[in-house]
């Protein structure tokens, strides 16, 4: 039996969106079973306001979150690793080493929309719900 609460380390490119998101949902639903954290393979150095913004307006407080390097992420040990970068964009999140249980969640980079407020706004709550949904079904 694993140790709680189990380890969980969400990766992306930047680590400004969806894995910054998807750490919050976890250490929200998670409480006491899963931690999480976050990082990026290339980090963005911020957190993208609508990752704020949309974890705020859906009631999941987002807590400090940082855009941070994977290199300073690793001085632990995870039970879980799960990557977010969205295939069909091109992009590619590395295979991380060790023992960790491994998910892939392709997940459209909100980010990357443009247009309108709605537009944009709608493209993070996509994201939001996709990630959400993933959680609800990883915790039961």
């Amino acid at each position: 039996m694993e140790k709680h609460p189990l380890k969980v380390l969400v990766l992306c490119t930047g680590n400004s969106c969806r894995s910054i998101m998807a750490e919050a949902l976890i250490n929200h639903f998670g409480q006491g079973c899963y931690q999480a954290w976050s990082a990026g393979t290339v980090p963005a150095r911020y957190v993208h306001p609508k990752s704020i913004e949309t974890l705020q307006r859906h009631g999941i407080n987002p807590g400090n979150p940082s855009s941070k390097s994977v290199d300073e992420v690793a001085w632990q040990a995870y039970n879980l690793i799960i990557t977010v970068c969205d295939r069909a964009a091109g992009e590619s999140c590395p295979l991380f080493p060790g023992k960790a249980k491994k998910l892939h969640w392709s997940t459209p980079d909100p980010a990357k929309v443009t247009g309108s407020e709605a537009e944009k706004d709608a493209a993070f709550d996509q994201a939001f719900f996709m990630l959400k949904n993933r959680i609800e079904e990883l915790l039961k």
